[in-house]
């Protein structure tokens, strides 16, 4: 990179440096949307809903699904 390039691209480094922070922000969620241990505490905190009467089978079993769909990892288009 020469020094005119470097200067010119002065002015655009705070917009890589949010573009970078989206990027790592956006792995550390997908991250954690599909890691095991995250989605079987979510479901064991519905198991613990039906149980004390805050949630229904039914509600549960939709939950249930939503998290497992959530659980899958998603194909990236690039």
């Amino acid at each position: 990179m020469g020094p005119l390039s470097l200067i010119l691209g002065l002015p655009l480094a705070p917009v890589r440096g949010l573009i970078t922070l989206a990027e790592l922000l956006r792995r550390q969620a997908e991250r954690e949307r599909t890691d095991p241990v995250t989605v079987r505490r979510e479901l064991e905190r519905l198991d613990d809903a039906v149980a004390s009467g805050e949630m229904s089978d039914h509600d549960r079993q939709r939950a249930q699904q939503q998290i497992l769909g959530q659980a899958q990892p998603r194909q990236e288009a690039r």
